[in-house]
């Protein structure tokens, strides 16, 4: 189960490689919480504090939380994810923190692909073309 348009277009083809039925839910979708205890894996990406919780959740499922909030709290702003840490970690299996969880698997993939683009940007130079989209072309 997939709550999210940009987290489908990355994780919908990996899953389906996988042999996985991937399922994905959106503003329209009816009965989302139903929906998503039907699921083994929750990738959620909404953008909305904590609306997730245990009660939308399969015992046992894995919940990946890609989301990141701002709230504010009693000792000032605080970092939340889209689902209910506390609320989902008494039924799941597993659910990632909101910081620390998916962020730095997310940067480190970011400068990975920076170094990547970087290194053919400097052979497509180095081969006369003027960016690494010119040498895509030939």
């Amino acid at each position: 189960m997939i709550i999210d348009q940009v987290v489908q277009s990355i994780e919908a083809p990996l899953s389906l490689q996988a042999n996985c039925s991937v399922s994905v839910v959106h503003s329209r979708s009816v009965d989302v919480p139903a929906l998503c205890r039907l699921a083994d894996i929750v990738v959620a990406a909404v953008g909305r504090p904590e609306m997730i919780d245990a009660s939308w959740l399969k015992s046992g499922a894995v919940v990946i939380d890609v989301g990141i909030n701002r709230i504010a709290s009693e000792s000032g702003n605080r970092l939340v994810g889209d689902v209910d840490y506390a609320s989902a970690r008494t039924v799941s299996r597993a659910v990632t923190p909101v910081p620390g969880g998916v962020g730095p698997m997310t940067i480190a993939y970011l400068l990975k692909n920076t170094l990547i683009a970087s290194q053919l940007q400097r052979a497509a130079e180095a081969r006369g073309r003027k960016s690494i989209s010119d040498a895509a072309l030939s």
